[in-house]
């Protein structure tokens, strides 16, 4: 037995050994890893504050100083492991653990800083490929603003203004994107050809979002057209549905809400625009949908109440009397024998008491009268179970055994402690009571 212990304690001892020696050669290996890094990172910085400037290179170069000062940790614990003096194992794991660890977190700083600047700075080294694509792209997009007019035309004839307001000046603001987009394409060029690379930075991303404007503007006028037939035609649908709700719905006037929606949806289909006049179809289509499920709403909301007629108010108050009484049990025992009283009834008793407030203004209005006898029974309920707790606290109060106040016989109905007990219980608590029946 002795020997396999031994042998497996070898075992442990050789494992532990090699993974001393991994780590270690981790360890090595971040360290030297990172500190190339660094100096990349440093030509990369060079490199982008003369294109980019100090400001826009502030963050990746505090990166660096961090990086540099928690370095040198690392670079001392390892010097600690290679110097002259002895070292337990344990020293040695824990040293290079916090190179790894060191190491780790640097990777992750530069690559977090220099990935903020990868594109500006590709973009830098790109400079004259994207200023050639603004000029292309501003070229294409001027070829399609004809176009763009000869559609804002073709709408403005079908249309009426409201409809035309989101999209006729489009042609005339495209082109004025194109025109700044060209304009400080050729700032950009201006100024980096003076040296002033920052500068010309900044022009160069102001003509790329303005011909992305262009474009989205350009866009928007071309699909406006199929969006407005699209419209058109939901509009036709939702009219011819908006009929049949209101056929449908006839039987059901007698609901003052189904009355009061068919009025709102005939109101909307006769502010509709007459056939061949200009229009504004997403105007209408929201105006009248939204008729249209109010319409729907309050059929289904009649139709289920049709189902499930009202309460008569006299329901609703007979239940409220009976939720009253309970609560004034219930409070007038819990009050007498507040001293044997425990938390379950008392619970029972404020939440019974706290719904009872909301009751009164939900029972004359029709839309909460069902709300309101729901509340009432819950309130009666809630009393009811305060009661029920109340009289088993008490229950369980009570003295049973031999009654000594004064002397003699055991305590029959309760005797002079019980009565004492219920009188005092509210006042005097916990072993005051005790002592005095002592």
């Amino acid at each position: 037995m002795a020997g396999f212990w031994g042998k497996r304690r070898r075992a442990e001892q050789e494992e532990q050994l090699a993974a001393d020696t991994e780590l270690s050669r981790r360890a090595e290996a971040a360290m030297i890893a990172v500190d190339e890094r660094i100096r990349t990172a440093a030509d990369e910085v060079g490199f982008a504050q003369a294109e980019l400037g100090a400001e826009a290179t502030k963050d990746l170069r505090d990166a660096l100083t961090a990086v540099r000062t928690h370095m040198q940790e690392a670079f001392t614990l390892h010097q600690l492991n290679h110097d002259h003096l002895p070292d337990t194992p344990e020293e040695l794991r824990t040293r290079n653990a916090r190179i790894v660890q060191l190491c780790e977190w640097a990777d992750d700083v530069l690559d977090e800083r220099t990935a903020a600047l990868a594109d500006r700075i590709d973009r830098v080294r790109r400079a004259p490929e994207v200023l050639a694509r603004v000029h292309a792209d501003s070229a294409a997009l001027d070829n399609r603003v004809p176009a763009a007019r000869d559609t804002i035309v073709r709408l403005a004839e079908r249309y009426n203004d409201t409809a035309m307001s989101k999209v006729a000046a489009g042609a005339d603001e495209a082109t004025q994107l194109i025109a700044f987009a060209r304009h400080s394409a050729d700032v950009s060029s201006r100024r980096r050809a003076a040296g002033h690379n920052e500068e010309a930075n900044l022009a160069l991303e102001t003509a790329i979002e303005a011909v992305r404007r262009a474009a989205t503007v350009l866009d928007g006028v071309e699909d406006y057209e199929l969006q407005a037939l699209r419209a058109e035609s939901t509009l036709n649908d939702v009219i011819a549905d908006s009929r049949n709700d209101l056929i449908a719905a006839r039987d059901m006037m007698s609901a003052p809400a189904v009355a009061t929606a068919m009025s709102a949806l005939e109101a909307a289909l006769a502010q509709l625009p007459p056939a061949g006049s200009k229009s504004d179809p997403f105007t209408s289509l929201s105006q009248l949908r939204d008729a249209n499920q109010a319409l729907d709403a309050a059929v289904v909301k009649a139709r289920d109440r049709a189902a499930r007629p009202l309460p008569a108010v006299e329901a609703v108050r007979h239940a409220v009397d009976d939720a009253d009484r309970q609560i004034a049990v219930a409070r007038s025992v819990i009050a007498g024998h507040r001293g044997w009283i425990g938390a379950d009834a008392r619970t029972r008793l404020a939440e019974a008491e706290r719904l009872r407030i909301d009751i009164d203004r939900l029972i004359v209005p029709e839309d909460t009268r069902e709300e309101a006898l729901a509340l009432a029974r819950r309130t009666a309920q809630l009393a009811s179970e305060a009661l029920q707790l109340a009289q088993r606290d008490i229950d369980s109060s009570r003295p049973q055994q031999q009654n000594t106040w004064g002397g003699g016989g055991r305590n029959q109905g309760g005797g002079m402690s019980d009565m004492m007990g219920g009188l005092i219980g509210g006042a005097i608590l916990g072993g005051i009571l005790g002592d005095i029946f002592d």
